[in-house]
């Protein structure tokens, strides 16, 4: 069980309902994130643009593993990174130049999450990238872009060039880095980055028995699979069944995520 941290008194009466909901969800991601193995220790980020013509979004405190963000606990920056409420927490540099970037150049990136797993930085670091080898490799691949590492990002030129590079992409492998996706809701990034997280994961798996073993789909079948999981489709898919039932799940097993 995770520990339950005290929440920021009156955070709630602060906010309007719409964002304390998407506090939850993205409190909630964070907390999935931690339970299936994602997390990188206080690293990577997730974060979720509130209601308004701001562009104001939440990020995670820098100082909490996964397992410990709570609603209220959840930083609201401006664009230029400083906190538009009062917080005890500081926020991780290279995670607001990543999400600023994205969040003010795509209105759909509502949310946008970032992660380090072992799997996704492997397959980052590979020369061909993701394969069309699997059915989650070919949901993942048909929309992704990629990014060359430039160091770790802490400086305000990569924007142009991370934005420049995602176009109008919903997943992004960041080279000799690690993984990214948007979506319009928390639960549709989350329900991209597990396609794109279990295609890496297969990929390093499936590699084992040598490129020159694996059994290439048919002509035409990864252009297939790409039709029929268009962005719409997964955005329904995401938010009327996948992620009622992850809550239900987290609800189960670690409800602090509400507070």
């Amino acid at each position: 069980m995770a520990t339950q941290l005290k929440p920021h008194a009156d955070l709630r009466s602060q906010v309007s309902e719409e964002e304390w909901a998407i506090r939850v969800d993205l409190a909630a991601a964070y907390r999935l994130v931690a339970h299936y193995g994602w997390d990188d220790l206080i690293f990577t980020h997730l974060s979720a643009r509130v209601p308004g013509p701001e562009h104001h979004f939440l990020i995670n405190p820098y100082n909490l593993m996964f397992e410990e963000i709570t609603a209220s606990s959840l930083v609201k920056i401006d664009m230029e990174g400083h906190p538009v409420i009062d917080t005890p927490y500081m926020t991780n540099p290279a995670g607001f130049v990543i999400h600023s970037a994205i969040h003010m150049a795509r209105e759909d990136a509502r949310a946008v999450l970032h992660l380090h797993t072992p799997h996704g930085q492997a397959v980052s670091a590979m020369e061909f990238g993701l394969l069309p080898h699997t059915q989650t490799g070919m949901i993942a691949r048909h929309g992704i872009a990629y990014h060359h590492y430039e160091g770790i990002a802490t400086e305000m030129e990569e924007r142009a060039r991370l934005v420049e590079d995602m176009g109008d992409k919903h997943a992004m492998i960041l080279r000799n880095h690690g993984t990214l996706t948007v979506g319009e809701s928390v639960a549709d990034a989350f329900l991209r980055m597990y396609f794109l997280e279990r295609a890496c994961e297969a990929q390093v798996y499936m590699l084992s028995a040598g490129r020159g073993n694996l059994n290439t789909p048919p002509q035409g079948t990864p252009e297939k699979v790409a039709e029929q999981t268009a962005p719409q489709g997964m955005a329904a898919v995401s938010q009327m069944l996948a992620w009622p039932a992850l809550l239900r799940k987290l609800d189960r097993i670690d409800p602090g995520f509400r507070e």
